[in-house]
């Protein structure tokens, strides 16, 4: 489902305003935020220009690549909610604190992660369905397959970023520092993490796609 260009608009405002926010207000041990923020952002962004007919010719599959390469820092902010456990929240009694430094971080952390996993989940929806319509026509099964092999990708990429420390970025800059580390990941407990990020993103895909194709017209 394509959106409407207001509505690239306001969300392209939001980030720029959010990440000019961060940068001025997120601290250590949390300026890490900005540039996860901004990495989330690029696949959105990538996803607004593509279509079933747009761009027309070459250029297509190469912007594809190019976004399923960022993708995955789209819902990497959501394994960042485990640095919240830098900031102590819990009490001595065994509850959580409610000291207002917490908590501000803790919006700060929940407003990226939700901003950039749940549009990355439409820029998902939205390319995988681009990708079928050229490839396949709009078929069903097709698709289903498309998003299947996508969301496996994404959780590989995940554990790439989150436990080797490797940024798409750093792909580009230094590719041959990373080869060595990359043929070693695959361990059961790699296999187990992947499989768990699948299973969380297929989810939220879900939810993510019964809203904005169910929707009951008002009589």
């Amino acid at each position: 489902m394509a959106m409407k260009r207001r509505a690239r608009w306001e969300i392209r405002a939001f980030f720029v305003a959010w990440l000019i926010f961060l940068f001025f207000r997120a601290k250590d041990p949390f300026s890490f935020l900005v540039l996860n923020t901004f990495l989330g952002a690029i696949p959105i962004e990538i996803s607004f220009h593509l279509g079933s007919k747009h761009p027309r010719g070459w250029l297509f599959w190469p912007l594809v690549i190019l976004w399923l390469l960022f993708y995955p820092n789209a819902p990497y902010l959501l394994t960042d909610l485990f640095h919240l456990s830098l900031l102590q929240p819990y009490a001595m009694s065994g509850l959580l604190r409610v000291t207002p430094h917490l908590w501000i971080y803790f919006t700060y952390m929940i407003i990226s992660a939700i901003s950039c996993s749940f549009l990355g989940f439409w820029s998902l929806n939205h390319v995988s369905q681009s990708i079928t319509e050229r490839l396949a026509k709009g078929n069903g099964i097709a698709r289903l397959f498309i998003v299947l092999v996508l969301t496996f990708l994404t959780s590989v990429g995940l554990y790439i970023g989150r436990f080797l420390r490797i940024h798409t970025i750093y792909l580009f800059l230094n590719p041959e520092q990373f080869i060595r580390p990359l043929l070693a990941m695959w361990t059961p407990d790699m296999w187990i993490f992947v499989g768990l990020m699948t299973l969380i993103q297929l989810f939220c895909y879900w939810i993510l796609y019964l809203i904005m194709n169910n929707r009951d017209v008002a009589d």
